[in-house]
């Protein structure tokens, strides 16, 4: 299939065109490197007859990239002309693509055709986790993806249990399975320029998730109520959740969990624990 990506002088002729300026609201940093792309879609393993899903296109810079692999693409976009846009872009840059637009909030989105199976997206810094987290909720068939995020945001998804960068975003990603730095990235690829480093984030969902809905929920408010007050035991910091320190205690030893330890050293399978014994 022949495809072209887009450079530096197609994004801005594009931005003009649809009198786009990118705006720090919708996290918009636009990739104009036609070498990164390839790279985050290599990194991906996205190959011919893949079902990818993306998660705010912009442009379609990653896009372009993700059909030259071969798969088909459903792409979520939230700002209306670029989702307007897109489809004339992939008729000009890749005529036999197979391309579905979705102009919706990719928080609100709860139904994707084609049921994908990779994720593969350049992700907003401002909702890049509850993003993530919502795709891997609702979307089971989604088995493993890379994404592009903040350099800070994407070590704490990736971070193990009592590393400094370690919370709720970390244990949160760990219920659907295992996360990897997976490449660093140059803020010279985009436009406008961020102030910020970058990061690829690679998943791969694991084969079993450790419970039900009800489970996952339970698990969550436990973690959330852990890392509310990270520096207290956890004795003190889910008091709230269960109504005393000394309920909290009674949970966290029929669980099999230290009462003194904290949410920064527990890993997953404990926070499961603890849930499965409320």
């Amino acid at each position: 299939m022949s495809v072209k990506l887009l450079g530096p002088a197609e994004i801005r002729d594009l931005a003009e065109l649809l009198d786009v300026t990118p705006t720090k609201k919708l996290g918009q940093n636009f990739v104009i490197d036609a070498n990164t792309v390839r790279k985050i879609v290599k990194v991906a393993h996205v190959e011919a007859g893949d079902s990818v899903v993306e998660i705010g296109p912009g442009l379609g810079s990653l896009s372009l990239g993700i059909v030259e692999a071969g798969a088909s693409l459903v792409a979520v976009e939230i700002d209306g002309r670029l989702a307007a846009q897109l489809p004339a872009t992939f008729a000009e840059m890749a005529p036999d693509a197979k391309l579905t637009v979705i102009h919706e909030d990719a928080m609100k989105i709860m139904e994707l055709p084609d049921k994908p199976t990779r994720l593969v997206a350049n992700l907003p810094y401002n909702v890049s986790v509850p993003v993530l987290l919502h795709f891997l909720e609702h979307f089971p068939s989604i088995r493993s993806g890379v994404v592009m995020v903040q350099a800070e945001v994407g070590h704490r998804l990736a971070a193990e249990p009592g590393s400094k960068v370690y919370g709720g975003p970390s244990a949160k990603a760990a219920w659907y399975g295992k996360w990897r730095i997976a490449g660093t990235v140059s803020r010279q690829v985009f436009w406008p320029v961020p102030n910020v480093d970058s990061v690829l984030v690679g998943f791969e969902r694991d084969a079993v998730q450790p419970g039900d809905e009800a489970l996952r929920r339970r698990t969550f408010d436990i973690i959330d109520g852990a890392f509310g007050q990270r520096r207290k035991m956890l004795r003190q910091a889910l008091s709230d959740l269960c109504g005393s320190s000394a309920a909290a205690t009674e949970l966290l030893e029929r669980a099999g969990i230290d009462p003194t330890l904290r949410g920064e050293q527990l890993n997953i399978a404990q926070f499961v624990s603890i849930a499965n014994a409320s």
